[in-house]
């Protein structure tokens, strides 16, 4: 048969589909996120995470070194808080001398070419395991959770942060922190804001289980987006640049590609995309069936995130990814 167009001859070998490939990732596009442990030399397994571990600070320490030497340019801590610093309020959120500003100060002094983001948010603090005060009624308050997140924010950017990503899906949140920010000086912080949180107690759950933050009452459907809704999404992300946000966060990852892909096109700042904790335990349990490759699915992910757009990728894969093979072209 004469044909004048055979695409698959750009498909014939390793060497032309690698010449003429459209999506690579690098390490310096992913961001790994660490589950950080009070102590030192402490691991813990997560059990719906399995390669997944929670550590002290020592140990984060000697993970990202070798995390930063293969190119990976950022992590995120997320604190382990002991049951005993807990309280109505997450006072413990503000504590200078707290979980997240102690490891921040500690690996600023070990890593200093590491970025450091710092999540911020009343969750792993609070006894009730919601992201903000609770009034009579039993409704997250906004404006008096705002100003706990401003101080709990400062309280991250005195001890070095280097990013400050909120993650409460309070309003007007992204304004308040950066106005109490430039206020004390830390004018060069940046504000990755979660700019569209979804509501997905599924896909979060094995993170809340880590963390010991899974809502002991309701849900958190009155602040974190429905799944229904796309345009909540546009009002959102244009609110967070509009107020001083530096980067915007999609989250869960896979089952929001439309939406990363219509933030990405409505904003000039960069956006990232949130590759979480259940789509990880989804994948690995497959894997442990010998249902799937790991390796495999985690590649297709992450193309799949860069793809639609996405500037940076937070994931639980990135052992996968630089460990088994450098980067996924």
């Amino acid at each position: 048969m004469h044909l004048l167009s055979r695409p698959r001859r750009n498909r014939k070998s390793e060497s032309v589909r690698n010449l003429l490939q459209e999506i690579h990732v690098q390490p310096s596009d992913i961001v790994a996120p660490f589950y950080l442990l009070p102590g030192a030399n402490k691991k813990e397994e997560i059990a719906p995470m399995p390669g997944i571990f929670k550590l002290s600070m020592d140990l984060i320490a000697s993970e990202a070194e070798n995390l930063h030497k293969k190119g990976i340019q950022a992590i995120c801590l997320f604190p382990v808080t002991d049951p005993s610093y807990k309280d109505l309020y997450g006072t413990e959120a503000m504590n200078d001398n707290g979980l997240i500003p102690s490891a921040v100060r500690f690996l600023k002094k070990e890593l200093p070419s590491l970025a450091i983001i710092s999540d911020v948010a009343l969750d792993p603090y609070t006894t009730h395991g919601h992201d903000g005060i609770i009034d009579e009624d039993g409704y997250v308050n906004n404006d008096k959770s705002l100003r706990m997140l401003k101080a709990q924010a400062l309280s991250h950017a005195r001890a070095g942060v280097d990013i400050i990503a909120p993650s409460d899906m309070m309003d007007g949140r992204v304004f308040a922190i950066r106005k109490a920010l430039d206020k004390e000086g830390f004018t060069q912080v940046n504000i990755l804001s979660y700019t569209a949180k979804y509501t997905s107690p599924a896909l979060y759950s094995p993170f809340r289980a880590a963390l010991n933050s899974t809502p002991s009452f309701g849900d958190k459907k009155s602040y974190q987006l429905n799944p229904s809704v796309v345009k909540d999404a546009y009002i959102e992300a244009s609110q967070d640049e509009h107020e001083g946000a530096d980067m915007l966060l999609i989250k869960p990852g896979l089952p929001y590609l439309d939406v990363l892909y219509r933030v990405k096109q409505s904003t000039s700042l960069p956006v990232g995309i949130f590759h979480v904790s259940g789509e990880y335990s989804m994948v690995m349990a497959a894997h442990q069936k010998g249902y799937l490759n790991a390796h495999e699915a985690f590649e297709e992910a992450l193309i799949a995130f860069k793809r639609a757009g996405a500037d940076f990728i937070f994931t639980y894969s990135f052992n996968y990814f630089l460990y088994e093979k450098h980067t996924f072209c």
